[in-house]
């Protein structure tokens, strides 16, 4: 079991239930419409078992973090199943994101946008991505600097086979999720931005997790990626 037991399926429904209250309240806060944000939840370690049972509580589009849980996983679950690749992918891996992910949330060069177009136009398919940008610039994370990010977005944008629909960010991590704010507003602002650069809507901000998710829903979040505040704490 990855996770503990304590009672799994009261303890999801009751996150669940939880998690859907704070993005409606926060969506109202914005003046936003709450079917704008879509709860993504993160699948990295969690059973076949919890994620069926969220799947039938609802849930639609998973993420997971290494490619090989998501090949392992998206062949046993619902074919209807939307999963999303969101930690860091390497080229030598990007034929198993293109198979099996609709959103590629973290390109963040042009030689990983340039293997996702090979292997999307091996595949005859047209590959959904985000650019993951470094927004606080920590050494620890990856994604594109934001003096880069024009350039890598006018790369992607001569790639047949590539789509690009937004930007994607991890805030550095805090007990406070008020610290956050600050990366998820300038995500935004560096979306509007380009936006205007480039001459088209980028509708799609991917921010905020478990501990951060209700200030980027302020800020604008459509898609905020949830793991331990559904599924509980992974074991150690």
């Amino acid at each position: 079991m990855d996770y503990h037991p304590r009672t799994m399926s009261d303890h999801f429904h009751q996150q669940l239930g939880i998690i859907r209250e704070q993005i409606a309240q926060a969506a109202a806060r914005a003046g936003r419409n709450t079917d704008e944000i879509l709860l993504l939840g993160v699948t990295k370690k969690v059973s076949l078992e919890m994620i069926q049972e969220a799947w039938a509580s609802g849930l639609r589009e998973f993420g997971e973090n290494k490619v090989q849980e998501l090949k392992a996983k998206a062949p046993l679950l619902p074919s209807a199943v939307s999963w999303h690749m969101i930690g860091h992918l390497q080229s030598n891996k990007a034929r198993d994101a293109v198979q099996f992910a609709s959103l590629i949330h973290s390109v963040d060069s042009a030689p990983l946008a340039a293997e996702i177009q090979k292997q999307a136009g091996k595949q005859s398919k047209i590959q959904k991505i985000l650019i993951e940008v470094n927004v606080a610039g920590e050494a620890s994370k990856f994604g594109v600097k934001p003096d880069a990010l024009e350039a890598l977005a006018v790369e992607v944008n001569s790639l047949t086979h590539l789509e690009l629909h937004g930007l994607m960010c991890m805030a550095p991590h805090s007990d406070d999720p008020e610290k956050a704010r600050p990366h998820f507003a300038r995500l935004r602002n560096l979306r509007d931005g380009l936006e205007s650069s480039l001459g088209y809507k980028l509708p799609v901000l991917s921010m905020g997790m478990s501990g951060d998710f209700v200030p980027a829903i302020e800020e604008g979040a459509t898609i905020v990626r949830i793991g331990t505040a559904l599924f509980g704490r992974r074991a150690k």
